[in-house]
């Protein structure tokens, strides 16, 4: 008996494997991003009809002096406020340090100080007034009203028994949808304007202008200021002589970094400084050095909910002048 054989037919060949991808791409493969991430990273096309309002032109470096300029003091203060109503409150305010008096010599000259503060505070959503008077005779105050919801008055004067030191002004604030716009009126025929737009997102452009009549000067200025989430760089430059240039850095919610720095080219003098401004959960912390060899730093401790402890320290190592002071402020 011979074997039986098979005769079905062979199974079909398997298709072909298409060769694996070199591990490193070649020609233009190895340049160009994938498609998708093309897609991801185009620009956002600018909408410059429907652009951001600026801050107004006297603020443009508001985050720069926030951290470069605290409130330094020499001596003791102390600070109460009392809210009568949700509108309008009173202040008291008790000060005892040394204020400086201007000496021709390289010497710092101090002269011991004391005076008693009492004010008088009426906020509303639609005016706020306020005013401080002194011991020793001087009288400030200052009316912020909003005339229409783009058009707002501020009034700011100081009223002294000296004569020719009392000073008054008027600002006519206008906030446009991407611009603002300011008119000033003071005393001694003073007469400004400023002007500030955005260009782009981050980009707004200004310009200003003054004359002081009873000294016959004008000057014109221009400033420039670019603000992003992380930074903010401003620039000024005026027909008086005078750069200007700051620099802000926004390193984490609660640590800021700041510098400065001023040319003045009438007197050749020139400045800089370095700030630090440093947000802790009871405590605010601000300090900063200069190119003088001037170190300040302030402090702000929450001790309790309306009590604040306040420290101020300041060494001009140039004019071996050092300032500390401490206060405590009550109330909001």
């Amino acid at each position: 008996m011979g074997a039986s054989v098979s005769h079905a037919a062979a199974p079909p060949p398997p298709p072909p494997v298409a060769p694996p991808p070199p591990a490193h791409p070649l020609g233009l493969a190895a340049v160009l991003p994938p498609q998708t991430e093309e897609k991801d990273g185009a620009a956002e096309k600018v909408d410059y009809m429907n652009l951001p309002c600026p801050v107004p032109f006297e603020e443009i470096q508001r985050e720069a002096l926030m951290s470069l300029k605290p409130e330094l003091f020499e001596g003791m203060r102390f600070d109460f406020t009392k809210g009568l109503n949700q509108k309008f409150s009173l202040s008291h305010s008790v000060f005892m340090g040394s204020t400086e008096v201007p000496s021709q010599s390289m010497k710092t000259v101090k002269v011991p100080t004391a005076h008693y503060e009492f004010g008088a505070n009426y906020l509303d959503p639609k005016m706020m007034l306020v005013g401080r008077i002194l011991t020793d005779g001087r009288l400030n105050a200052r009316v912020k009203w909003d005339l229409t919801d783009d058009l707002t008055l501020k009034i700011n004067a100081q009223l002294t028994n000296e004569p020719h030191y009392s000073q008054g002004m008027f600002n006519f604030d206008y906030k446009g949808k991407d611009y603002r716009s300011q008119f000033q009126i003071g005393n001694n025929a003073f007469y400004g304007a400023n002007y500030i737009q955005s260009v782009t997102p981050f980009l707004s452009l200004g310009t200003e202008i003054f004359w002081l009549g009873h000294q016959r000067k004008s000057g014109l200025g221009f400033a420039g200021r670019y603000n992003t989430p992380k930074w903010v760089g401003t620039a000024q430059v005026a027909s008086t002589g005078v750069v200007a240039l700051s620099y802000v850095q926004k390193v984490s919610e609660k640590v800021t970094l700041a510098s400065d720095f001023m040319y003045n080219h009438m007197t050749r003098d020139v400045t800089a400084s370095f700030g630090y401004d440093y947000i802790l959960r009871q405590c605010r912390l601000r300090g900063k050095i200069d190119s003088s060899g001037c170190v300040a730093a302030f402090l702000e401790e929450r001790l309790n909910m309306g009590v604040n402890f306040v420290l101020s320290a300041e060494i001009d190592h140039v004019k071996k002048d050092y300032k500390f002071g401490f206060g405590l402020t009550v109330g909001e």
